[in-house]
């Protein structure tokens, strides 16, 4: 939903007036870190001079390093809305390698150089490899920022949030500006969000950057400059964390470290969602959830957009269209539906209990004279809370108390850039925040600097309110608009996308590079918000947003239905089909979010962050346009969708090694040509770098999903809503190969329970090493003391050309039957483990 009373002509004038002022014009006070003038070692880095200018560098663990630099002699204030106290304030020991030609340190992984001569930083590793260089040194130009870095030829570049274009950064140029980029298209920018932070990766090697800097700030990643990566901010301070992995997991892993991880969801919100702008009366949102029963889709929420409120107004209620909306959401929670409602940060600006309230304690922004900022949004005249207040938050918190009482589960903060209905789209640069906040000097900030983080402190104070008002029931906050760290908050989507087969395709690399910039938890509106979809189009994109980490379907206001029934019966079963594939994989797709909780590493994955040795250059294959449709879910589910979806053309899939499974009939893929090939219990393993090319041809009803040879996947029992109980046994499927292993983690998908240890984790692992020809399969023993809902396990061992001669389960006969590609043991499961051993 965007402020589409903006005309075209006013929109664009906005975006191109969004650019960080004044670049244009060199200002006469430019001073650059050309040398080094003074040096004072310190246990934990080195402090440089240069005449008034200072720069410190230290290390906060050996693999993580924070520069920051001042003029005047005096470093900017040490805080941070994105980076967590206690990373700041980590640190290790270092030792000291200054001497007459450069001032610098090492860690145990890093070694930081600083030329006396030019003032130039060189990071390399302890082998001597050069992880990044300056181009020039650090320079302020009055109160702007510039850097400059070396831009190798085979370098790549990853994150910046949902950025539209390539997945790859390289040759691109950014604005962070948070802006409601209404229908936004291929080459817009800046969006929604503002994540200053990036991955370089070269031949397997990687190294993160965070620039945490809150002011309108640029990327150029050598689209100026030929060969310079130039980061520019309007002002504020420079405040840099270089993140070392080697691997791109580890450096994931060091900014959920440094920024926090995603905390772990409700179980609900991994299901399918319905929602539109708008369910104008209760009844039809009735109508549709009815629907979704009756026709057997399984759905966990349904949403409410602006038109239950009174005139627009957030916390209210249309009680002619929504006449009992206490009862509707009970009517709803006895369908196990989950209900999330919208409410935007601005307060109409009329007498009612948000406004009254909001300037009894004044929370709400004023313009530079004192006086209540009022703009024009989707109620009227609206005035916009003061997020940068610990007290204002506390106060948005206590407006949700009625809709709490009302059972309604989750809340989607939407317009939070902010977005206003004027020419320049948001608030003006000089309306007065306060900053009052822990770790913070209070003080008054324009607009200007606070607005990239506006967003977050918006969803932040939602999650805060819902946990005081809930404190063991785990919160669920959408947000538009957001800033480094705010993972920490909410999920998110990318906005007001359209109803094109083009926009499909940016989905995924615009959620691959969300899932690389901390936002594990995101989803792009299923269908696309701004338009009708054709029926195929709807249909694909139900498909692929089965895989997707937020399945949610969204539409505007005027457009056609995109419900899951939209296009007769065929179009239906085809899209049931892949809804019902994603409950089954529930268990799967909440452990890999469990995972991510403690290791950052996303739910969507790009395909080198699991294969990075896959091309012999060791360059990402996701670059590559043939495998620019592909995705991972999780570390084992590879999704081959075509590079471009609206051609009929037949495409080559990359699998990045080999001996991949058929996720859909379990047989084994070959190599070499693609074709389904037979095996026994131990297929053989492929020798170094290996890229599996598969021949695909597009079909509507289909859409190619394979499996990493040593997967072992647990599947549930189909069921309607995540609220069910699963009936039945828990499946495992087994996919031999190399490292063959998987995980299971359980609880009761609402509380904080888990945290007491009322979780239930097992672990997998399957042996084809022997040279008898057996597989051995081991499940592991009940972790936790969460109870498991099955009693037996299914074990498909899948890729089985014929049934193996015996098996054993706990060292006594069992029974296997063959389904398929695979066969299949039952066995019990009391919890202390079993082991399951096939014999060719």
């Amino acid at each position: 939903m965007c402020a589409r009373r903006v005309s075209a002509k006013v929109f664009l004038c906005a975006l191109l007036g969004l650019g960080i002022a004044g670049y244009a014009q060199s200002p006469s006070n430019v001073l650059s870190f050309a040398r080094v003038t003074g040096v004072t070692p310190l246990s934990n880095g080195v402090e440089l001079h240069d005449g008034e200018l200072v720069m410190r560098i230290t290390a906060l663990r050996d693999d993580v390093l924070r520069i920051r630099a001042g003029r005047k002699g005096a470093l900017p204030e040490d805080a941070s809305w994105a980076v967590l106290p206690e990373a700041r304030s980590a640190s290790v020991a270092v030792t000291q390698d200054t001497d007459a030609a450069v001032a610098g340190f090492h860690t145990g992984a890093l070694r930081v150089s600083v030329s006396k001569a030019t003032g130039l930083l060189t990071l390399s590793d302890l082998s001597g490899k050069v992880l990044q260089q300056d181009a020039e040194p650090i320079q302020f130009e009055g109160d702007r920022l510039h850097l400059a870095k070396t831009m190798p030829s085979d370098e790549h570049y990853f994150g910046l949030g949902d950025k539209t274009g390539a997945f790859d950064r390289r040759g691109q140029a950014f604005r962070l500006w948070n802006t409601d980029a209404y229908a936004w298209q291929e080459s817009t920018d800046p969006l929604y969000k503002s994540i200053p932070f990036y991955l370089s990766y070269r031949a397997g090697t990687t190294l993160g950057v965070l620039i945490d800097n809150t002011w309108p700030s640029s990327f150029d990643f050598g689209k100026t400059l030929a060969g310079t990566v130039q980061y520019r901010a309007e002002s504020g301070p420079a405040d840099i964390y270089l993140l070392y992995g080697p691997s791109a997991k580890q450096v994931l892993a060091s900014y959920a470290w440094l920024t926090g991880p995603t905390p772990l969801p409700p179980l609900w919100a991994l299901g399918f969602q319905q929602s539109r702008f708008s369910y104008m009366t209760q009844a039809r949102v009735l109508e549709v959830a009815g629907r979704l029963r009756s026709d057997r889709i399984p759905a966990d929420a349904i949403y409410t957009d602006i038109d239950y409120q009174d005139k627009n107004r957030p916390f209210s209620i249309n009680t002619t269209t929504y006449p009992d909306m206490p009862g509707m959401v009970a009517a709803l929670h006895a369908e196990h539906f989950h209900v999330v409602a919208i409410t935007d940060l601005h307060i109409a600006n009329v007498h009612y209990p948000p406004f009254d309230s909001g300037v009894a304690g004044g929370h709400f922004v004023k313009n530079p004279d004192g006086t209540l900022y009022v703009g024009p949004v989707w109620p009227g005249p609206s005035v916009f809370p003061d997020f940068t207040r610990q007290q204002t938050r506390l106060w948005w918190g206590t407006l949700y108390k009625d809709f709490d009482h009302m059972g309604i589960d989750g809340f989607w903060n939407d317009m939070n850039e902010p977005s206003v209905f004027i020419a320049h789209l948001t608030i003006p640069d000089d309306v007065v925040h306060h900053i009052d906040e822990p770790g913070f000097v209070t003080r008054t900030a324009t607009h200007r600097e606070v607005h990239n983080v506006y967003g977050m402190e918006n969803s932040r104070a939602t999650y805060d309110g819902q946990l005081a008002l809930r404190p063991d029931v785990r919160p669920f906050v959408l947000t538009r608009a957001s800033y480094a760290g705010g993972q920490r908050y909410a999920a998110t989507w990318t906005g007001d996308n359209s109803a094109t087969w083009n926009h499909l395709r940016l989905t995924t690399s615009m959620l691959k590079n969300l899932g690389l910039s901390g936002f594990s938890l995101a989803g792009a509106d299923v269908g696309g918000y701004a338009g009708t979809p054709t029926t195929e189009l709807l249909t694909k994109w139900i498909e692929v947003g089965a895989f997707q980490p937020i399945d949610r379907d969204h539409a505007e206001k005027g457009t056609g239905d995109h419900e899951p029934w939209v296009g007769g019966v065929e179009q239906e079963d085809i899209r049931r089909h892949f809804i019902e594939t994603r409950y089954k994989l529930l268990p799967y797709l909440y452990s890999v979010m469990e995972e991510n909780t403690r290791t950052g590493l996303p739910l969507l994955r790009p395909l080198f962050l699991e294969f990075p040795d896959a091309a012999p250059d060791r360059h990402p294959l996701d670059v590559d346009l043939d495998a620019s449709g592909e995705f991972l879910v999780g570390p084992d589910i590879l999704v081959a969708a075509p590079p471009f979806f609206d051609k009929t053309d037949d495409y080559d899939a990359k699998l990045p090694s080999s001996g991949w499974y058929d996720f859909w009939t379990g047989a084994r893929v070959d190599k070499a040509e693609g074709k389904v090939a037979t095996g026994g219990l131990q297929p053989e393993a492929a020798k170094g770098p290996v890229l599996s090319v598969v021949h695909l041809h597009p079909e509507l009803a289909k859409l190619p999903v394979f499996v990493r040879p040593g997967a072992i996947l647990p599947l549930a029992p189909l069921m309607q809503s995540t609220a069910e109980r699963p009936q039945g046994p828990l499946t495992l499927r087994v996919y031999p190969g190399p490292e063959c292993a998987g995980q299971l983690y359980q609880d009761d998908g609402t509380s904080f329970a888990y945290k007491h240890g009322e979780f239930l984790r097992m672990k997998f692992a399957c042996d084809a090493s022997a040279k008898d020809g057996s597989l051995t399969l081991h499940i592991g023993k009940h972790e936790g003391s969460y109870p498991a809902w099955w009693k037996e396990i299914v074990v498909e061992v899948e890729g089985v050309s014929k049934a193996p001669a015996s098996v054993t389960v706990n060292g006594r006969a069992g029974k296997v039957t063959s389904s398929g590609n695979a066969i299949v043991v039952t066995v019990p499961d009391g919890g202390g483990g079993v082991e399951v051993v096939l014999q060719e």
